[in-house]
């Protein structure tokens, strides 16, 4: 139980810390399109990056395949900046093949920031007889932290578009250029070559 309690914590605080700068922006830029009202698409999306991200978590920690640290740095600030092109992009009326399109979009990008979390991860996990438990305990905590944020994001999405009659699109776009900027920057700071 001491694992469970101690991973989860460590999931949770990884979430709400400013080490996670890039996984929160990714979240931000990711659900901005949304508000309250969409409330059961945002759970699925956020699902949907959460299956990805543990797949890939575990099957790093495990080492059934490793990845270059510093290629797995850059594309993380990639799939804001795609997250934030696509979001622009989009238009207004919302079909079946976008929302389609953007679970599959969360679950590949998820699939990279799962390759980030297993580089924070792996040398805690050294200590611990098994792996399971500290696995599913932290992306536990990582779930719980992401769907706090998320719930606080709707929570002002929907504050801004309903008492101060912010269009959605204008705060999607204002959202996505905010957050493509940082991640260019980011991506420049951390180049591979």
């Amino acid at each position: 139980m001491e694992d469970f309690t101690l991973f989860f914590k460590l999931g949770w605080y990884h979430i709400l810390s400013l080490d996670a700068l890039d996984h929160v922006l990714f979240i931000a830029t990711l659900t901005c399109l949304y508000n309250l009202n969409h409330w059961k698409q945002v759970f699925f999306l956020i699902t949907a990056f959460t299956i990805g991200h543990s797949v890939t978590l575990a099957i790093s920690t495990y080492n059934i395949i490793r990845f270059n640290n510093d290629w797995i740095e850059f594309l993380i600030p990639l799939t804001i900046l795609s997250t934030a092109i696509f979001n622009i992009a989009q238009k207004e009326k919302e079909s079946s093949f976008r929302i389609h399109l953007n679970y599959l979009l969360a679950l590949c990008f998820g699939l990279v920031h799962g390759m980030g979390f297993a580089n924070t991860i792996r040398f805690m996990l050294a200590k611990a007889q098994t792996l399971t438990v500290p696995l599913v305990s932290f992306n536990l905590g990582i779930e719980a932290g992401q769907i706090l944020f998320v719930i606080f994001l709707l929570y002002v999405t929907t504050i801004l578009i309903e008492s101060i009659g912010l269009k959605q699109k204008w705060w999607t776009i204002g959202c996505s250029v905010i957050s493509g900027i940082i991640a260019i920057y980011m991506c420049t700071q951390r180049w591979p070559f």
